[in-house]
């Protein structure tokens, strides 16, 4: 069975950081994507990072330079470090995972792509 249990959300100040994590279980690590999502009560998800095969990662410019995606192949987890946050970046954050072959170029940060998914983690930046 596949599982993705993320954690680290919290309360912080605007320009703070927090590191995400999700946890995976049911599937070969190394062959799936995982992409971080976030989504607010009635706004659409946003994908907002991404990593794939062989390390490459890919981000949306509403956070590039700010956040950054990593991966531990010996717990099978993938982190979120977002770095200077602003009350905009408060939302649910999520996790989700594909297999690397399902997901076409140009995919990588669209959420609809993506078949498995946790159950969120809250984020929210006080100004």
């Amino acid at each position: 069975e596949v599982q993705l249990v993320e954690s680290g959300g919290g309360l912080v100040q605007a320009g703070g950081s927090l590191r995400l994590s999700c946890a995976t279980s049911g599937f070969p690590f190394n062959e799936f994507a995982i992409l971080w999502v976030r989504q607010a009560p009635g706004k659409e998800r946003e994908g907002v990072a991404c990593t794939a095969e062989g390390g490459t990662t890919w981000y949306a410019d509403s956070v590039k330079g700010r956040f950054t995606i990593s991966r531990n192949f010996a717990k099978n987890t993938v982190y979120l470090q977002m770095n200077n946050l602003k009350p905009d970046d408060t939302d649910m954050y999520y996790c989700a995972a594909n297999e690397i072959g399902d997901i076409y170029g140009g995919q990588e940060l669209r959420p609809s792509v993506y078949e498995y998914w946790g159950r969120g983690t809250q984020v929210t930046v006080s100004s």
